[in-house]
């Protein structure tokens, strides 16, 4: 016992003088020759959006308030922080709140906080909102009603709140301390039970491929061992990429993957994989073609030293005068062409490519492949043979494809500008176009770029039955040319031709049933309409079809009616362009309706897939719903069927800023309102929603906003925020947490679905892989 204590007390004495050094060099750093740390300098050195916050801090530093800070006052200030008792830390807190020093913190003080605190989480509220807030707070804490906060009313307000006063705690030692080394994580070691779970058809595909290279090898090797081992490589080499260079093109036959997706063989082949085995091809092909070069150049070079060569080095590898090769001696220079081609073709598909905006440059060299198949067919006298049935498939799906894209034009016919520059388009659905939820579609629109097709998730549901909606995120030259053409054109439709056009589309895309209202000073068509087509359309409510002028006029009068108006965005037009679709084609996200737990989980403009399956599930389930024709009770029935086996939709959506939720609120609105009607055996959908620019309250700077955004929450029953009912969470999920709040619900096998960054993904495979969950990335 006395041991422990000792090295207890031995760390933590370590720990305060590596501490105590870590101070004292970022106060060297921040403070320069004179010793001393003016306002702007620890205001550049705390790294606070919001200078209140920073402002506060220095004054309460500044214990002599001399108007710089010593290295004594910030030693003694960060001990009382880190060391001190919650008392200290939450006499702290109150004086930052308490501006005026009275002692107290009236309304006024208060909201001025709280309104510090909106703009250091990125939060941007209506004046009424904030005022709500301040008030919602001050009345909450305010218990003799005295018109002031007092400390002691600051701290009950505080300790009922579980975890307020520990995370203030931390908070205090979080924003000035030595950053904390990153654990590395542990990466799953591939003999374990749950990546075995989890990478099984994997690795068994991988452990076949291997197999068959060795063995293809093996036998082209042994055929050739007369000519020397130089050659013997090359043969082998060139034998394993008859089949990779024939075989690669297999792994991107959409249709064919679509189609085997719905059968038996989904459950043994990792379909979902296909783009990383279609890499790996395509690492192997680079791989093996260099060692088939270097084995042919050294058996050149071997054989222009020789005596009886009638031929030198150069000739034998750049020329058709030896005659090597079953076409005219061909195979010397189409097999440097071919090197020179796939290189180029290597290096233009890298990510720093595709990613940096520059997907065209990606798009065009991947052509490229179409002539280096003619070029292994002359250089290759067995290519054709591996390519035959490979390229017959290949050939019959382009055919397909463009035969039915381009059988008919489609046409959008409307859009509308979203936040963080995102492109909603509603596109006229054909009327032979079947999907599934998740599905994706390619999409080409002729005036953005003729020849140039890009892949984008269907955000609508399947049983939205007239048009299929696409969020396009602004990310590369094609994306971001889309966004501004439309940028650029008359949002706003104040031309009587275009305001013309859109009245007559509306009708005859709705069910008119009475006018109630014109001005003429601006054109109103206060209209019932019926099911939404969009994201601000009908509904039973009203919508807006004339002129900004009119906005105001036109909603004092259908609130004259009684009715609430419901306006589009200014960045809301109907058009009439012409686009091409190819599709759809299957997602990993198809498995989702077979899961009995299914975890969604969409990071900003990831939600896509997601809002056609959430959107789909809810009507599946509603169809499960039965009504008793006498006493009008209704329950859902718990027998699942064929199409639907789910039991429980965890729904997650991480978005970097409070705009980004502007993008589907109108679809978790109704969600929430379809959920609503659910009263047995718990939610079957429940949304989870965060937003990581938001600091949460292990946070000093956040602890009074995040009391006030809950309490207004259950007074009002909405969140502020987002204005669901849901409350949206500030920073990052805890995923530790997450996972195992599902496991603890036992509604069955669980299954995670991502659509995301890449880096997350890891991350949420790794917890998948400790707990036993499958995990299904979107990738395509």
């Amino acid at each position: 016992m006395d041991s422990s204590n000792h090295v207890s007390s031995t760390m933590s004495v370590e720990e305060d003088a590596k501490w105590l050094r870590w101070v004292t060099h970022q106060f060297e750093i921040i403070a320069g020759e004179d010793r001393e740390i003016n306002l702007q300098e620890f205001k550049a050195a705390l790294k606070v959006k919001e200078s209140f916050f920073a402002e506060r801090f220095f004054a309460l530093f500044d214990s002599d308030g001399s108007g710089t800070i010593t290295l004594q006052e910030l030693q003694e200030a960060l001990t009382l922080l880190t060391h001190g008792s919650p008392m200290d830390k939450l006499k702290f807190l109150f004086q930052v709140y308490d501006v005026d020093g009275s002692g107290s913190i009236d309304a006024d003080e208060l909201r001025t906080v709280l309104q510090s605190c909106l703009r250091e989480s990125a939060i941007s509220l209506p004046e009424e909102k904030l005022d709500q807030l301040t008030l919602a707070l001050f009345e909450s804490a305010d218990k003799d009603g005295s018109g002031a906060i007092t400390f002691d009313e600051l701290r009950d307000e505080l300790e009922r709140c579980p975890g307020v006063v520990e995370n203030l705690t931390i908070s205090a030692a979080h924003w000035l301390t030595p950053p904390a080394a990153r654990p590395r994580p542990r990466r799953p070691r591939p003999l374990t039970a749950a990546y075995w779970h989890n990478h099984r058809s994997q690795l068994l595909c991988l452990a076949a491929f291997v197999g068959l290279h060795v063995l293809l090898f093996a036998l082209a090797a042994s055929a050739h061992r007369a000519l020397g081992a130089s050659v013997m490589v090359a043969k082998g080499c060139g034998q394993c990429l008859n089949f990779d260079c024939s075989f690669i093109a297999v792994l991107m036959l959409r249709r064919c993957l679509t189609w085997l997706r719905s059968t038996c063989v989904a459950q043994v082949l990792p379909l979902d994989q296909n783009i990383q085995f279609h890499q790996l091809m395509g690492y192997m092909v680079v791989g093996l073609s260099l060692v088939h070069t270097m084995a042919h150049v050294v058996n050149f070079a071997l054989q222009a030293q020789s005596e009886a060569s009638a031929f030198r080095f150069w000739e034998l590898l750049l020329t058709m005068r030896p005659g090597i090769g079953w076409v005219y001696g061909s195979a010397s220079p189409t097999g440097v062409a071919l090197l020179l081609l796939l290189l180029l073709l290597f290096a233009c598909s890298s990510s720093c490519v595709r990613r940096s905006g520059h997907f065209e440059v990606f798009y065009w060299t991947h052509l490229s492949y179409l002539l280096m198949w003619l070029l292994l067919v002359v250089h290759g006298p067995n290519f054709w043979k591996w390519l035959l049935v490979p390229g017959l498939l290949f050939v019959l799906e382009k055919a397909i494809g463009l035969t039915a894209s381009r059988m008919a034009a489609r046409y959008i016919m409307e859009v509308n500008l979203l936040p963080s520059k995102v492109t909603h388009l509603v596109i006229k659905r054909p009327s032979l176009f079947h999907y599934r939820p998740g599905d994706y579609v390619y999409l080409n629109i002729p005036t953005i770029a003729r020849y140039e097709w890009h892949p984008f998730t269907i955000s609508s549901a399947p049983e939205q039955k007239d048009t299929i909606w696409l969020h396009i995120r602004s990310e590369g030259q094609w994306t971001n040319k889309l966004y501004e053409s439309f940028k650029a054109s008359d949002l706003v439709g104040s031309g009587s031709k275009r305001l013309s056009r859109s009245l007559r589309m509306r009708r005859c895309q709705s069910r008119p049933q009475s006018v109630l209202a014109s001005d003429k000073d601006f054109t109103v068509d206060l209209t019932t309409y019926g099911p939404r087509e969009s994201p601000w359309q009908g509904g039973e409510g009203l919508v807006y079809l004339g002129t900004k002028k009119g906005r105001a006029q036109w909603g004092a009068a259908a609130q004259d009616h009684g009715l609430a108006p419901e306006v589009p965005s200014e960045n809301h037009q109907f058009c009439n362009i012409k686009c091409y679709i190819d599709g759809p084609y299957g997602s990993p996200t198809r498995r989702i309706f077979a899961s009995e737990h299914a975890v969604l989980i969409g990071a900003g403009i990831g939600i896509t897939p997601f809002a056609s399956i959430l959107q789909s599930i809810m009507y599946r389930h509603q169809k499960r719903k039965r009504l008793c024709p006498n006493c009008q009770h209704s329950w859902t029935e718990g027998v699942q069927d064929e199409e639907m086996k789910l039991c429980k939709v965890d729904f997650i959506w991480i978005n970097r800023d409070q705009r980004s939720f502007e993008w589907f609120v109108s679809l978790l609105t109704k969600l929430e309102m379809d959920q609503a009607k659910e009263n047995q055996g718990g939610c079957f959908l429940e949304l989870h929603l965060y937003m990581t620019s938001a600091l949460g309250k292990n946070d000093m700077k956040a602890i009074g906003l995040q009391m006030a955004l809950d309490l207004l929450a259950k007074k009002e029953k909405k969140d502020s925020i987002t204005g669901l009912q849901t409350r949206t969470q500030p920073g990052r999920p805890d995923w530790s947490k997450v996972f195992q709040k599902v496991a603890a619900e036992k509604k069955g096998k669980v299954q995670v679905f991502f659509c995301g960054s890449p880096a997350l993904a890891k991350v949420l495979k790794g917890h998948c892989e400790q707990l036993n969950f499958r995990f299904f990335q979107e990738n395509f």
